[in-house]
């Protein structure tokens, strides 16, 4: 299957919903790291690192995809959280939050779950050139 000519993501409603549930997410997540006491220089500096996981694209689709999926699902993120709250150890309760809020950032921007199909095709719909064309 094709994913980029069957599949059109999330539209409508849903869509808003989900757009309006990743801006909260993003700004809850900032509220929390602004709770850790951290400085934000450390806010700016972690913000994008999530993004290194373009970089899987270089070995293709299905490897970008899922390098991306890694680093941009909850999963991650909120079990560092868990080990920060367990060990009471603020430093890791901010990156967990920094990550969090990364993963709303992109989410608001329309950047969703990436299917093996290309960069594009995400779970909320295409993204780039493919939002444009459909």
């Amino acid at each position: 299957m094709n994913m980029s000519d069957e599949f059109r993501g999330v539209a409508g409603l849903p869509r808003t919903i989900l757009k309006i549930e990743a801006l909260l997410t993003w700004g809850a997540a900032t509220f929390a790291f602004s709770l850790t006491g951290a400085p934000w220089w450390l806010y700016a500096a972690l913000f994008f690192v999530p993004d290194v996981s373009f970089l899987g694209y270089l070995a293709g689709a299905r490897i970008g995809a899922i390098a991306y999926n890694a680093l941009h699902s909850h999963i991650a993120p909120v079990l560092l959280a868990a080990v920060g709250f367990a060990l009471g150890a603020q430093e890791v309760l901010a990156v967990a939050a920094i990550w969090v809020a990364h993963i709303g950032f992109d989410r608001t921007l329309g950047y969703g779950l990436k299917y093996a199909s290309g960069f594009c095709d995400t779970h909320l719909g295409p993204v780039g050139r493919k939002a444009v064309a459909s």
